[in-house]
Order: C-alpha cells, then sequence, then structure tokens
C-alpha cells in the first residue's frame, strides 16, 4: 500500500538575527504541539510543487513560486506502531516570497535563526538532516519511528545507535 504524500517548505530570509527559517507551532492534527515549517498533503492529482504552493499560501500568507522553489529531495516516514502515520514527505526551501508571514489556524509562525532551531520541540528526524538541508545540501531518507511514535529508532533501513539524540 502507498503512503500518503505531503510537502513541506523551509522558508529562509536574511533577518535581524541573521539567517532566519519560517517555523511554526503546530495547531492541530498530526504533529499538533511541535514546530514545523509550512506544508501538508498533497491533493489527489496535485504535484508536490503545486501542493507546497498552495500550502504556503494556507498556512503563512506567503507567496512562492514554482520556479524559486529548490526541491530539497524526500523523506519517506515508517510507524510501525501507528501506521496511518506513515508517509512520504517532499522537501523543498526558498529564499525567495512575498507577502508578511501570518498566522493560520494550522500554525502559529515565527522566523527562527538557523543557529537557534529548537529541534527539541520539532520531529525527531529533524536534527538529523534538516542543518544539511538549510546548509544547501539534499535529503533522500527512510527513517522508522518506535513504538513511542515520536523517537526515531532506525535511518535507512538500519538501527540508530543512539536513538536518543545524538547523531
Amino acid at each position: 500500500m502507498a503512503h500518503p504524500e505531503v510537502c513541506v517548505c523551509f522558508i529562509l530570509r536574511d533577518g535581524p538575527r541573521g539567517r532566519e527559517v519560517l517555523l511554526g507551532l503546530k495547531l492541530r492534527g498530526l504533529g499538533a504541539g511541535k514546530m514545523v515549517a509550512p506544508g501538508g498533503k498533497l491533493e489527489p492529482g496535485e504535484t508536490p510543487e503545486a501542493a507546497v504552493i498552495r500550502e504556503v499560501a494556507e498556512e503563512s500568507g506567503l507567496v512562492v513560486a514554482a520556479g524559486d522553489l529548490r526541491a530539497c529531495g524526500v523523506n519517506r516516514y515508517a510507524f510501525p506502531h501507528r501506521p496511518e502515520w506513515s508517509q512520504v514527505s517532499w522537501v523543498f526551501s526558498t529564499d525567495v516570497f512575498s507577502g508578511e508571514a501570518t498566522h493560520s489556524d494550522e500554525l502559529e509562525l515565527r522566523w527562527v535563526p538557523v543557529a537557534e532551531i529548537p529541534f527539541d520541540l520539532m520531529w525527531d528526524d529533524a536534527r538529523l538532516w534538516l542543518p544539511g538541508v538549510l546548509a544547501g545540501g539534499s535529503v533522500d531518507e527512510d527513517f522508522e519511528f518506535g513504538a513511542d511514535a515520536a523517537t526515531v529508532v532506525g535511518r535507512g533501513g538500519r538501527p540508530l545507535e543512539d536513538p536518543t539524540h545524538s547523531q
């Protein structure tokens, strides 16, 4: 069975505190209470690019264009103890956007210095791949979450040596 597809966009800017990324406190649904970037589910027949443009607008009020998106890769998430949470996530970034970031019923937004990303408030996998993506790299990863549905216990089909936040 194919897993649902989602998308996420890390929007970057040069701000008063250096390089910043737009993150938001997820207010409802899967991941409520976690810090995430704008994104969401692909609609039937929708491309990842079209979905991320739509989701960014819906969740942040910002406008991004397909030609300004950087496709950063894909993450595949397995939740053996919560299989309905398993999904494929297309990752994008951009530093070209228009408008002002505004809160939505999905996200309470804030610009966060890249050097101060609150990984302890994010999904556990973010610490393993997000720094590289924000530095201009890409991602193509498989992550498995443990029985708590919060801790990464496997990466790339192999168990993590220490799944409690060491790299």
